[in-house]
């Protein structure tokens, strides 16, 4: 008698056509047995499909589903070379693949969140997401025709700091009253606040996952560094509104040159995306900029929080933590607080009382 494994692959995904001028974008999956009469495992995979031409857009959907298969078949034991042979054949400027969602008993210790990380990492797409609950999601499903407010941050840990931007826009603003509805609030992690010696240390980022996920949090993973990047990344799903939330030395790098070299407007084309505070100390004669968007209505100060929290910086709140120092808990919510001791994160060590 020969024992036997089976697959099945599907995809359901809208190409270009002459109708329709969008790229491709859809849905990839497989569903496989890993040994005989076992029960089924899953990947599934959201693709956008990149090509200027139908007949182009459906030969790479084919590439790429020939690779998720062979690697289903025969890389499932390493997902993160799995994820890299999903682009043999294939570029970045054809196919990008923004979630990948492993599942079943073929992947029993595999952490999703981290899947979502190796396709920024590897580049296989820009930016990828986290919703409130932990899983990962195909951006569009939490970001589409909403009016965003997003925080980018290193949260190692998350302070008392985020209440004032999680806040939202004042609703006493009148300028405010043109977001019509409340925000999505998203939170931001860029590659370079989670390397270390340009490694990603894969345990401090599921610390920050895991605390961002204690507070009912949204979480974007990001290859962008300027803040006009992730502004046009953003406008590629909503056409609403989009604020980002950011604190005096971000406001600094508006007359920072250097981020703005391939941009043909230069500085004045990156800054119309930037918030700010009305007293902020930009060297002149970028003060003009910042007078321009507060006058037209482009920056959107942060009222009514507590001055108190202006102090807090997340580096001393880490050495505090790593140092046994309990002033630290002061410093975050409590939920945070109560996140750290229980999974130890941070380098948080029980005192000798509590261990006893």
């Amino acid at each position: 008698m020969t024992l036997t494994t089976f697959f099945a692959f599907a995809d359901t995904v809208t190409t270009r056509s002459y109708r329709r001028q969008e790229n491709g974008r859809g849905w990839v999956g497989i569903r496989f047995q890993a040994s005989p009469h076992a029960p089924p495992s899953e990947i599934i995979v959201h693709v956008h499909l990149l090509d200027t031409t139908p007949e182009h857009q459906r030969e790479a959907l084919g590439v790429l589903g020939v690779n998720l298969i062979r690697g289903a078949l025969f890389a499932r034991q390493n997902p993160s070379a799995l994820i890299a042979t999903l682009m043999d054949d294939l570029s970045r400027g054809r196919v990008e693949v923004d979630m990948i969602r492993f599942s079943g008993p073929a992947f029993p210790d595999i952490d999703n969140r981290l899947m979502a990380l190796q396709l920024v990492q590897q580049g296989l797409t820009d930016a990828a997401m986290l919703e409130a609950s932990g899983d990962v999601v195909q951006p569009s499903d939490v970001l589409h025709k909403k009016p965003i407010l997003v925080e980018r941050g290193s949260f190692r840990p998350a302070t008392k700091l985020i209440s004032i931007s999680s806040s939202g826009p004042e609703s006493n603003s009148s300028r405010s009253r043109a977001w019509r509805d409340r925000p999505r609030l998203c939170w931001e992690m860029t590659l370079k606040s989670l390397a270390a010696e340009h490694d990603v240390d894969h345990a401090d980022f599921l610390a920050r996952a895991d605390i961002l996920r204690a507070l009912g949090l949204d979480v974007l993973i990001s290859r962008f560094e300027p803040y006009y990047e992730l502004a046009d990344y953003l406008a590629g799903y909503t056409d609403r509104l989009i604020g980002m939330a950011v604190g005096l030395p971000s406001v600094r790098q508006i007359a920072d040159d250097h981020f703005y070299a391939d941009l043909p407007g230069g500085v004045l084309e990156a800054a119309g995306g930037l918030n700010s505070v009305e007293n902020a100390p930009v060297p002149p004669p970028f003060h003009h900029v910042r007078d321009l968007l507060l006058e037209i209505g482009r920056i959107e100060p942060i009222r009514h929080y507590d001055e108190r929290y202006l102090s807090i910086h997340t580096p001393e709140v880490r050495a505090r933590i790593e140092a046994g120092d309990e002033t630290w808990e002061a410093l975050v919510p409590a939920v945070v607080a109560d996140t750290i001791k229980a999974r130890q994160l941070f380098g948080y060590q029980a005192p000798p009382a509590a261990r006893r």
